[in-house]
């Protein structure tokens, strides 16, 4: 681009402990950049960090078109609803207003079709979304950027967020063909995961040493993503394991049910081995085990039955932290008896209740709820390998994938000692292939690339 013409990529929310260190948290929402050479915003995938600070984006006078997936233009406005009645205003008129101002601007892409953004004499700018594996219709960003008096061609890639290989429902990215400038997340690029391929059988594991006492499974997760992976591998434990088609599998929490309706219909978009499966017959998404709680009486029934019978069963609900949402009323009438049990999946961020459950719960500690306190005597269970993103090793491939390497690597979108560490891992690995690439990690670098 030119110092007049921009793009932005994503426009999120900084959530939990990165948005005390100044980031755009609740505090700290306006729009602090120009617009009026901003020409499209491109969306690679539509969790709230990265689309959350729309609301902002359009009160500032942003007219502009916005690209995304064709999945991701499905699933944006039901994200975008529920993030405005929970964290701007609860007003469905208004919520559903600026939706409607959403939806005027986007366009939804297949994966692999170059889009023209500009065409001027003095350049041409295209992009072409691919597949990230990290959510339904989450997409890595190349930019293809031809200088027509100087002759002179550039490929800019922006990662977005990278999923991990072994996802029931994706396929894992690959690597673009080549890349001037990459820009590259590096969430976990400090770490490495569990083995994702054995998590099937850890599950089934956990849940039938927790189910034998006939008491409740509790198993907090986010709406939109892991609640579908986990419904997708219980129609396969179920599928496989007869006995276990006695036990309900209950959905409770509107959103995802929202966000799972959504995946089914979007089932082009799934990998070839989850579109094998429904064509085959089966439901992956929506098993016969599987119900669905909607209502808040409904919810309160369900809660009074399973805290006082002894049916087991699996509760899937939400938040994914236990710090707001109807699991807290699960957590209220279950954490005292020792036949329930809480199944995290997810990571549990210091200062919930689900990092105090995690970390107290076999101490028999306690953990607070609405201001009072409960004892943990329920069953406290944590299961690794279901991370959406790629670790340091799927990193590292993404960017060494690249043929003859990028030349420039920007690593951004994770912490210092995220980024740092994997800085080391890709001059390493990049060194043993005799490329000749810059590796930066943002916020140490002087001068060069406009990253904004």
């Amino acid at each position: 681009m030119t110092e007049t013409d921009s793009l932005l990529i994503d426009c999120g929310l900084f959530q939990g402990a990165e948005a005390s260190g100044g980031g755009a948290g609740q505090d700290r929402l306006a729009i602090e950049f120009a617009l009026d050479t901003v020409h499209a915003l491109l969306v690679t995938h539509v969790h709230v960090d990265h689309v959350g600070r729309l609301p902002w984006l359009l009160a500032a006078g942003f007219r502009q078109q916005i690209h995304a997936t064709e999945a991701s233009a499905v699933l944006l406005p039901v994200v975008l609803e529920d993030a405005f009645k929970v964290g701007v205003r609860p007003d469905a008129a208004l919520a559903s207003q600026y939706v409607g101002a959403v939806k005027s601007q986007l366009l939804g892409h297949p994966y692999g079709c170059w889009v023209p953004i500009l065409i001027r004499e003095d350049i041409h700018c295209r992009v072409r979304f691919q597949p990230a594996g990290h959510i339904l219709g989450s997409a890595y960003v190349e930019l293809d950027l031809w200088y027509p008096t100087e002759q002179r061609r550039r490929r800019v890639v922006f990662s977005g967020d990278l999923g991990a290989a072994g996802a029931p429902l994706l396929d894992p990215p690959h690597a673009p063909e080549s890349a001037d400038l990459l820009v590259l997340e590096s969430t976990y690029g400090d770490r490495l995961h569990e083995d994702r391929h054995s998590r099937r059988a850890r599950l089934q594991g956990v849940l039938e040493r927790a189910l034998a006492d006939g008491g409740t499974v509790i198993v907090p997760a986010f709406s939109i993503g892991r609640t579908q992976e986990l419904l997708y591998e219980l129609e396969g434990i179920m599928h496989d394991a007869p006995a276990w088609r006695r036990i309900p599998v209950i959905l409770d929490a509107p959103l995802a049910g929202r966000f799972t309706a959504l995946y089914r219909e979007l089932r082009e978009s799934w990998s070839a081995q989850a579109r094998e499966r429904a064509e085959s017959g089966r439901r992956p998404l929506g098993f016969e085990q599987l119900l669905k709680v909607e209502t808040h009486a409904q919810h309160q029934r369900m809660v009074n039955r399973l805290t006082t019978t002894l049916q087991p069963a699996v509760v899937i609900t939400g938040s994914g932290m236990c710090n707001a949402g109807r699991v807290v009323n699960y957590l209220k009438s279950m954490l005292g008896e020792p036949r329930h049990n809480v199944l995290f999946v997810g990571y549990q961020a210091k200062g919930t209740p689900g990092h105090a459950i995690q970390k107290y719960g076999a101490q028999g500690g306690y953990v607070e709820l609405e201001g009072q306190r409960y004892f943990i005597r329920a069953g406290v269970h944590s299961l690794g390998g279901y991370s959406a993103h790629a670790d340091q090793a799927g990193l590292v491939e993404f960017a060494t994938g690249i043929a003859g390497g990028a030349g420039r690597v920007v690593l951004v979108h994770g912490d210092q000692q995220a980024k740092s560490v994997l800085a080391d891992r890709l001059r390493t690995a990049i060194q043993a292939r005799g490329w000749q690439t810059e590796i930066v990690v943002a916020g140490q670098e002087r001068g060069g690339e406009r990253l904004s």
